[in-house]
């Protein structure tokens, strides 16, 4: 997995433009620590493999008629470099989702880390909570999240976010899938330099789910947060490729944006290529 920009902090040759061989130094302080995070990571939320269940930003769809209770999911990424830089990167996330009649409960954290000569260049931490309320039999559904980030080198020591609003399933086949989301929110941002912000904001977000093959799937999820002087802008596209019942590969492309970061922040845009193993519970 590669992360760009790659020279946040503390060495001035990034990652990306290492030419070396690929190793998994297991002794590595670096990736002892974020092994212990990803542990963490896992107890705390697992979610399903469904079309949506791998979404960033999409209340989950509700349960099919054949659907489990409860159901998880697991992924980890590791990529190691050595030579004339010596890189670490370690992506792992976490879902649970469980239903309660016309509620669907999500629980999702997510851990990154990126260590050059073992000085790191970037940290993030990412706990979400999502609730979905299916309007009867129709394609429509209120929803609300609660989403809590801590990234270093982005000038917030950590931000809050809450949004509620209104969804609809444009269409659900077996080939593909599309959703939209709109909502009002709010969000608290704790500066790196010690202030704070509280702001409004408006959200938008779509879902797109493709069936390439009976084993192969790709989704693109966008979604858009607008307060007054500053618009945050997510995107995360996907390939998946099952190979038995449990256990996926996946190649996923992860880019945030935002407009008007912190001064202290070292860039508006961060990217996240990553390959990837999943299981499916």
């Amino acid at each position: 997995m590669t992360k760009s920009p790659s020279s946040h902090a503390c060495n001035d040759t990034p990652a990306s433009t290492a030419s070396a061989s690929v190793t998994m130094p297991c002794s590595s302080p670096a990736l002892r620590r974020c092994v212990g995070l990803f542990v963490l990571t896992v107890l705390a939320c697992w979610q399903s493999s469904a079309y949506a269940a791998d979404s960033l930003f999409y209340a989950p769809p509700p349960p099919s008629d054949d659907a489990v209770p409860f159901s998880g999911a697991i992924e980890l990424g590791y990529t190691a470099l050595s030579g004339n830089t010596n890189t670490e990167t370690l992506l792992g996330k976490g879902r649970i989702t469980w239903y309660d009649q016309a509620w669907t409960h999500t629980t999702r954290a997510e851990v990154k880390n990126v260590s050059d000569s073992e000085n790191t260049t970037a940290e993030q931490y990412l706990l979400s909570q999502r609730e979905r309320y299916s309007l009867g039999d129709s394609p429509n559904y209120l929803f609300g999240l609660a989403r809590y980030e801590k990234e270093r080198f982005s000038g917030y020591d950590n931000q809050f976010t809450a949004i509620t609003g209104y969804g609809r399933q444009i269409f659900d086949t077996d080939l593909q899938a599309l959703s939209l989301e709109a909502g009002p929110g709010y969000r608290y941002d704790d500066y790196e330099n010690g202030g704070n912000r509280h702001m409004l904001l408006g959200y938008l977000a779509a879902d797109y789910a493709l069936s390439l093959s009976d084993t192969a799937s790709f989704i693109q999820q966008f979604s858009v947060e607008g307060a007054d002087d500053n618009v945050t802008l997510r995107s995360y596209s996907a390939i998946s490729v099952a190979i038995n019942a449990s256990l996926a590969l996946r190649v996923s492309h992860d880019i945030k944006s935002n407009s008007n970061p912190p001064h202290e922040a070292d860039a508006n845009t961060d990217r996240t290529t990553a390959a990837s193993v999943v299981y499916n519970f």
